[in-house]
This record gives C-alpha cells, sequence and structure tokens, in this order.
C-alpha cells in the first residue's frame, strides 16, 4: 500500500521562519498528486520532508502505514526525479539506470531485468551505451525518470521534472510520465505519485487532484476541474486559469425579488436567486470582489440581459490563433475577453479606443469577501 499522509507537518528554520505551517494532505494510493504554487510557497520543502532530504518540524509524514519522520531516503521505499537529472556523467545510460540496484546488492540478472524493462518503457534502448553528455534534455530526463522506475519504489516523487526542457519537449515528456503513470496503475505496480511544479498546464493536465500552496498553506485540494470551477479563494482563483480571471472591486445591494446586484462604478449585475442566497448567507459586510473568467464576458447581443451589460473601452486585442484577448476599460481597471476570431474579425476589427457593450455571464461569475477572500457563492 502506498497512501502517502502529511499530519500537521511543519517546518521551522533555525532563524525561526516558519515554512511550513501544520498541513494535512492525504494522497491516495496509485494517485497523481501535484503541488502547485508560486516560488517561494514551500512546496518543494514539502516534497524534500517527504523524501527525507529535509528535516520535519513538527508532525507526522506516514508512508502506507508507517511513520518515516526518523527514516533515511533510501528506507523510505521513495524514489525522486530532479529538476537537474542528476546522473553520473563517467557511466552509460545503462550503468546510470542500474547503479542503484547494485548499491543495494541486487543480482546482476534481475538487474539487467530491470533495466532492460524501464529502457523499454521510455524508449531508451538505442542510447543505453551512450554517456549524459551525448544526450539531449528529453532523453537525459527519461533516463533519469527510468533509474526512478528501476528501483520499483512505493511513491514517486518529482520536483520540477520539466523545467529545464524546452516548451516543445515539456509537452513531449507531460504525455510520456502521464502514459507511464497510467501504465504502472494498469500493471498493478505502485504508481503513487507526488509531482511539485509552478507550471500550472502541467498541474491541470498530469494530476487527479492538484494541491495549491501559497506561504506554506495549502489553498485548496482538488480535482483540476474543480479548482478552475470552484476556487476557494481570491489566490486560487486568481492562479488558476489564463489569462487569469478578472477581479473587479465591488458592492452589494438587495432587489425587490431577492436577489443582489453587485455594483461597481455605474453598472449593476444581478445575481441569480442560487448565488444571491449564498452571498447573503455568508457575507459579513457588502465589499465584495466580483470574479469572472475572460471566457464567459462576450460582446453585447440584442437579446442579451439588459441586467448583465457593462459598456467598456477597447485599448487592445491579442490574436491566439483561435481567439482574441480582448483588454477593455471600465471606470479605469482593465478587464480580459476571449472572444472567437470569427466574431472578432467580424465585428471588432479596428475597434482600439473605441466603447463596446460587453455581456458578463453572471452564472458563471464568482463574488468573494474581500476581507476574508473567501468565495461567498460556493
Amino acid at each position: 500500500m502506498s497512501k502517502v499522509t502529511l499530519e500537521k507537518v511543519a517546518k521551522v528554520y533555525s532563524n525561526g521562519f516558519k515554512a511550513v505551517h501544520d498541513i494535512d494532505l492525504e494522497i491516495q494510493d496509485g494517485e497523481f498528486m501535484v503541488m502547485i504554487g508560486p516560488s517561494g510557497c514551500a512546496k518543494s520543502t514539502t516534497l524534500r520532508m517527504l523524501a527525507g532530504l529535509e528535516t520535519i518540524s513538527g508532525g507526522h509524514v506516514r508512508i502506507g502505514n508507517d511513520v518515516v519522520n526518523n527514516l533515511a531516503p533510501k528506507d523510505r521505499g521513495i524514489a525522486m526525479v530532479f529538476q537537474n537529472y542528476a546522473l553520473y556523467p563517467h557511466m552509460t545510460v545503462r550503468e546510470n539506470l542500474g547503479f542503484g540496484l547494485k548499491l543495494a546488492k541486487v543480482p546482476a540478472d534481475q538487474i539487467e531485468k530491470q533495466v532492460n524493462e524501464a529502457a523499454e518503457m521510455l524508449e531508451l534502448m538505442p542510447l543505453m551505451d551512450r554517456l549524459p553528455r551525448q544526450l539531449s534534455g528529453g532523453q537525459a530526463q527519461r533516463v533519469a525518470v527510468g533509474r526512478a522506475i528501476v528501483k520499483r519504489p512505493n511513491v514517486f516523487l518529482f520536483d520540477e521534472p520539466l523545467s529545464n526542457l524546452d516548451a516543445k519537449l515539456r509537452a513531449s515528456m507531460r504525455v510520456r510520465i502521464s502514459d507511464l503513470h497510467k501504465q504502472l496503475k494498469s500493471s498493478n505496480r505502485s504508481a503513487t505519485t507526488v509531482y511539485v511544479t509552478h507550471d500550472q498546464t502541467e498541474a491541470m493536465t498530469m494530476g487527479d487532484r492538484i494541491c495549491v500552496m501559497k506561504e506554506g498553506v495549502i489553498m485548496q485540494v482538488d480535482t483540476p476541474a474543480n479548482l478552475y470551477k470552484y476556487p476557494k479563494n481570491l489566490f486560487v482563483a486568481g492562479f488558476i486559469g489564463a489569462p487569469e480571471m478578472n477581479m473587479i472591486a465591488a458592492s452589494f445591494s438587495e432587489l425587490a425579488d431577492g436577489c443582489l446586484n453587485v455594483d461597481f462604478g455605474e453598472f449593476g449585475l444581478c445575481l441569480n436567486a442560487s448565488k444571491s442566497e449564498k452571498v447573503k448567507k455568508k457575507a459579513v459586510a457588502n465589499d465584495v470582489t466580483l470574479g469572472i473568467r475572460p471566457e464567459f464576458i462576450h460582446l453585447a447581443e440584442e437579446q442579451s440581459a439588459k441586467d448583465q451589460l457593462v459598456k467598456g473601452t477597447i485599448v487592445r486585442m491579442e490574436n491566439m490563433g483561435s481567439e482574441y484577448y480582448v483588454y477593455f476599460l471600465v471606470g479605469g481597471q482593465e478587464l480580459c475577453a476571449r472572444i472567437q476570431t470569427s466574431i472578432v474579425e467580424e465585428k471588432l476589427l479596428d475597434a482600439s479606443g473605441k466603447e463596446q457593450l460587453f455581456f458578463f455571464d453572471m452564472a458563471q461569475s464568482h463574488v468573494f469577501d474581500r476581507k476574508t477572500e473567501e468565495n461567498l457563492s460556493l
């Protein structure tokens, strides 16, 4: 069993700085968990505590049913893949793959079998007699992953393994690692994986679940779809998604029918009954932040609901191929809408500097408490 559990895990350095704040996290057997957050949020520190490369200041780390706080890295049943590959430069690919098993005094025939099995999985057989300096970045990273597979660990740990690769290779390795995880899982081998990255594309496409961290605190743990659709707070809402969610300082007022109007500048946008009830139950004050993703802002049409229209001045448009990012000013604040290219070419060419009505799909909006940053509309 390869379940990983962090119970009130903390990290305090000798100067008194608390990097990790009593976090709880449960990673299921066979799960692919991605840890993501900005630089300095302690995601790599948390991974290194799990690996045994950093001491734990408080709490417990369990792998399976065993508390591993005081176990050496080699005794934890983990294999780690680093950002810089960490291959031995004087050893061939074959020797690099088998070196850990050789140190563990595994019989030579068993080493050969496990090395060849990993090499076939990662299409490394033609490279087995090359030295690391003769490999491309992608090939070297595949060898580093292969070295982890050969050990047949209980848990795989990845610390930003693709950040040194170019965009095309990153995409290729992303698919390869995801496929490898599925392959190990389908063959009933240990496949529990903890993967640290700052790249949200990697997180959204690879993770079964994602753990979002900020300043040593877990902000939210959920599936990629739920993180995107139902962010629990302002940080998660702004961190997940590109271009990021539009955030508008606003207040709300109650209408005669009991629904809420979200007011900013000269505009008031109506929330539906369900969202209005949720906001009213949770709100302490009426100072809020309205959040809406760019894909839920459209060009206004004749049938668009009048209580969900906003007039803005277009300042620039970025052609992304199949769509445009249309940036516009409302009351001095710049917002972004994602509009299909065909619509832009029909209605908005040479529109820079001109006023335009936009429809805000308020059913897809979020209302955050400005003080606590909690999502009131969930």
